[in-house]
């Protein structure tokens, strides 16, 4: 059984790969950590150790399956992940609230922004990558994209849990590239919006004829 050690630094580095996961899938952070934690494998830091009651993993398990449909199914994943800016930024900041009980109020509250700060980045960067990859086509890259997501967000738990200040830096160069494919994303949107309906100059011009 692997236990992480309770120092500031590996807890602030759990709660970055953990945001960062969560802001993908939330439901299969939950569920990664509930069953690694349920199994014995790790032990988890004082305030997450409820994600392995049986009601947790059965009910994030159950939220997991839908999300693996749901996601993969182009124009639907961009309604389901818009939505869920309601759920996974929340419950990220909830995790990070949880994870640092034993850390000063002050340190627990920037901890707590931090996880809310990363989730909402990696959601945003997702999000803005379904926008661009929806409009084509086939349906073979919104399934490959989400699959991937699903593994990435599986394999960055097990490793958080056994080299968080590893799994940190990974999540750090993630966000850098992310913030790359969230501008390009918006380009994307704004390249079809011209398109589609012109410049918005364009736009008045030709209403004014």
């Amino acid at each position: 059984m692997n236990a992480l050690a309770v120092t500031p630094s590996t807890i602030t580095a759990l709660v970055v790969a953990v945001s960062f996961a969560a802001g993908l899938n939330v439901y299969a952070t939950i569920l990664s950590l509930g069953v690694m934690a349920r199994m014995h494998w790790v032990v988890l830091p004082s305030g997450l150790e409820s994600l392995g009651d049986t009601w947790i993993v059965v009910a994030s398990g159950i939220l997991f399956a839908g999300e693996f449909v749901a996601d993969k199914i182009p124009g639907f994943d961009v309604i389901w992940n818009a939505l869920h800016t309601f759920v996974r930024i929340p419950l990220a900041a909830l995790m990070a609230y949880a994870a640092t009980s034993h850390l000063s109020i002050g340190m627990q509250l920037v901890v707590t922004c931090l996880g809310a700060v990363i989730a909402a980045i990696s959601h945003g960067t997702k999000t803005a990558a379904r926008v661009a990859v929806t409009p084509s086509p086939e349906p073979v890259s919104n399934i490959a994209l989400s699959t991937a997501e699903d593994g990435l967000v599986v394999g960055l738990m097990w490793f958080a849990t056994h080299h968080p200040l590893t799994a940190a830096g990974a999540v750090v160069a993630m966000l850098a590239a992310g913030v790359g494919v969230a501008w390009w994303g918006a380009r994307k949107i704004r390249a079809g919006w011209r398109r589609r309906f012109g410049r918005p100059g364009e736009v008045v011009l030709a209403s004014n004829r």
